[in-house]
């Protein structure tokens, strides 16, 4: 029972997409591989068959093709000896045994004497497996493999806990003695179906079973494969296993190699650096405009504007082709119209998009939905960054309509009621009530705990509405808009000086969380203002005052800097948004503490969330965690339904080691600047290969000398100029 007079739990379940919480993805971490629009959870044995609940499967579109799969021995379940996902993510490895199996009284197979590896990897819409099993023993043995299998085709929305009105009846049958086949009558017209073939031919085979032998001599192995596809329309499957196990290491192996190279001092940071890029490959869907990240798995595995956007901010000194690739998609689905059911207007940057049946039905608003008041600013101001580390004008050229329709927007809807600040209020009740990067119900809130009322100006609004005003300045200048550049230029000195008015708050000693409806501030000490900082909208002397209350115990927690202070009504380490803490989030920060010369708070940071992510499964950082302080010998508390893993927080580690170097590109003057560089204390030693320079390319090390940092040119590849600043 809460002591607070405000619930969370009523603010948050009255949410109509809130994700419940019915099973922890902590009790049992899935094991999770994801290619294009497809991802799948599956226990430590590669099944789907976890007591923990009912949210692993095989998911397409945003639709589960398979919601049951139980591999058996002998009929029983076999020991597990260890799971893991390779360091690339392309293939689940799990390795098994038989246990005792007996028949009456009598021992028929020892235990440990077969040995199973289950290799799982996806590839265009399906799953492949293939199972080796190997025979130890001295005696022949002819081995029975049992697979139970179910398919549901739930909508992911309803897996999150939505309660649909109507849906579709599932068909089960055998299309061909090696082929199980589920069809799914949708309602939205959609042909959806699930293939599952078997490779040698089942001794037995039924909708949802199916039973295979293998003869095992002494010290010999057998394999076997099936595949699950999953069909929308008439699409035809590839069964060729080893094919498409070639072809998706292939071009995992390749998204790999499209950024610069970072190796440190330290194994373990090696280990998180490789497990964040493999993860940024595995998210990262290639599409017609290029690579776009998807936001995470299991619940937002798709294209996110708001996400999207600040994974390639925060990867643009290493990976400039996925900036690209998000400013043209998003580019591309900019809206041209009002929508209120979207909460669409013309210029608006698209904040989510999906493919399940019930987007498409219309029972939720997402299939294309851009109820993100942040999300143009940030397109904007992503534009603005790509611009100065590329120079790259073909693409400016190509999305410069885009950039000036955002900014309209800015002007004409983002700011309804011409106040001078951008505010969120939802069309309709079917859109989300709170519109910023903390999107939860009870996000927003005043120092005596009561929730503010729409439309709300959020502090780190004005700030990235200030940025992409300040950066589309340089891109209209450079175009020879002089004109367009004055103008611009204007409006973020006059947001500027009108910010620091209102949202400055002496008492609190930092910017308040918001304005509410009535232009009262929201008193609340939150992460939102240490973002500010990124932005550059905050004079010298608050940016100092601001760091100073970001380092204090009631943020930092040991392991990263908390969203809400301990100190507000609100606080609750365990919840969503009001007390945890987020990689991305930190790692904004400690982008803007460097910009304000604050370099050896930011290498700090980054040592407290590098100690965090060595502490995690896989070394992979989540999409947020619990925020109690550190603890001696006592890793960081987990967050029951986080993603993971999730394309910003996965971002977080580049981002935070850029902030310790200081590092800024200016491509058009074909430069890199480092102010004042630092190392967090466990790394010695930082060398980043293949560095771009808009067309060039560098490769450095960094040297750690006490608390200072020397910096050698190894390698340069084209016209650039490496500068350094030491206080």
């Amino acid at each position: 029972m809460s002591a607070d007079p405000h619930p969370v739990e009523a603010d948050e379940v009255a949410q109509p997409f809130y994700i419940a919480a019915h099973d922890s993805l902590v009790d049992e971490p899935p094991r999770t591989l994801k290619h294009g629009d497809t991802f799948a959870l599956f226990d430590h044995y590669g099944d789907l068959a976890s007591r923990r609940g009912n949210t692993l499967g095989l998911y397409h579109c945003d639709t589960r093709f398979l919601s049951r799969l139980k591999l058996t021995l002998e009929r029983r379940s076999p020991l597990l000896l260890s799971s893991t996902v390779r360091t690339n993510n392309a293939v689940l490895d799990v390795d098994l045994t038989n246990p005792d199996i007996q028949h009456g009284e009598t021992l028929v197979l020892a235990k440990d004497t077969i040995h199973i590896t289950r290799m799982k990897f996806l590839w265009n819409a399906a799953c492949y497996e293939l199972l080796v099993a190997r025979n130890f023993g001295e005696q022949s043995h002819t081995l029975r493999i049992d697979f139970d299998f179910d398919a549901d085709f739930a909508d992911l929305f309803e897996v999150r806990g939505y309660q649909r009105s109507r849906r579709g009846k599932v068909t089960a049958s055998i299309r061909w003695p090696d082929v199980a086949h589920f069809a799914y009558a949708s309602q939205d017209g959609l042909a959806r179906a699930t293939e599952i073939r078997f490779d040698p031919l089942p001794k037995e085979l039924s909708p949802r079973h199916a039973a295979i032998e293998l003869e095992l001599p002494p010290k010999q192995r057998r394999s076997l494969t099936m595949s699950v596809h999953c069909l929308i329309g008439e699409q035809k499957p590839e069964r060729r296993v080893l094919y498409a196990l070639r072809s998706a290491t292939r071009e995992l192996r390749a998204a790999s190699r499209r950024a610069a190279a970072i190796e440190t001092s330290s194994s373990v940071v090696n280990e998180v650096l490789c497990r964040s890029m493999a993860d940024i490959s595995m998210l990262v869907t290639d599409m017609e405009h290029g690579p776009y990240p998807y936001a995470g798995v299991p619940w937002f595995s798709t294209a996110f504007g708001r996400d999207g956007i600040i994974t390639a901010m925060q990867l643009l000194w290493l990976y400039p082709g996925m900036a690209r690739g998000v400013l043209r998609y998003l580019a591309s689905c900019q809206a041209q119209k009002e929508d209120p059911a979207k909460d669409a207007e013309p210029g608006k940057i698209l904040h989510e998009t999906r493919k399940c049946e019930l987007a498409l039905l219309g029972e939720v608003p997402f299939a294309h939905y851009y109820g993100s008041i942040d999300s143009t600013p940030l397109f904007v101001a992503l534009a603005g960054l790509y611009w100065q580390y590329t120079a790259d004008s073909a693409t400016l050229e190509a999305i410069w309509p885009n950039v000036k329709a955002a900014l309209a927007w800015i002007d004409r809807y983002g700011d309804a009621d011409g106040d001078g600040f951008v505010e969120y209020r939802r069309r309709l009740d079917s859109g989300l009530a709170n519109q910023g990067w903390k999107d939860s119900g009870d996000a927003v809130f005043h120092a005596d705990g009561r929730l503010a009322s729409a439309p709300i100006a959020l502090c780190e609004v004005q700030g990235y509405v200030y940025l992409a005003r300040t950066l589309a300045a340089r891109m209209a200048e450079a175009r020879g808009e002089g004109q367009l550049a004055a103008k611009l230029t204007e409006q973020a000195r006059s947001l500027r000086e009108r910010f620091e008015e209102r949202f400055w708050d002496d008492e609190l000693g930092m910017y308040v969380l918001a304005l509410d409806g009535d232009k009262n501030p929201c008193r609340v000490r939150t992460s939102n203002a240490g973002q500010l900082l990124f932005t550059g909208i905050a004079s010298a002397h608050r940016a100092d005052l601001m760091a100073q209350q970001l380092a204090s115990t009631d943020f930092l927690t040991g392991w990263g800097i908390r969203t809400v202070s301990e100190r507000e009504q609100r606080f609750n380490p365990t919840s969503y948004h009001n007390g945890s803490i987020w990689p991305h989030d930190n790692a904004l920060i400690a982008l803007g503490l460097s910009r304000y010369g604050h370099c050896d708070q930011a290498a700090q940071l980054t040592g407290t969330l590098l100690d965090a992510a060595a502490h995690m499964d896989l070394r992979r950082l989540p999409e947020l965690y619990c925020g109690m302080r550190r603890r001696r010998d006592k890793g960081p508390i987990l967050y029951p339904v986080a993603c993971s893993p999730q394309a910003w927080a996965a971002a977080a580690p580049f981002a935070m080691l850029q902030a310790c170097l200081g590092l800024e590109v200016d491509a058009t003057q074909r430069v890199a600047r480092l102010r004042y560089p630092r190392l967090p204390e466990s790394l010695q030693t930082l060398h980043v290969r293949g560095m771009p320079i808009g067309d060039a390319r560098v490769d450095l090390l960094f040297r750690r000398h006490g608390s200072d940092v020397s910096v050698n040119i190894l390698n340069r590849r084209g016209d650039a100029e490496i500068v350094t600043l030491q206080r």
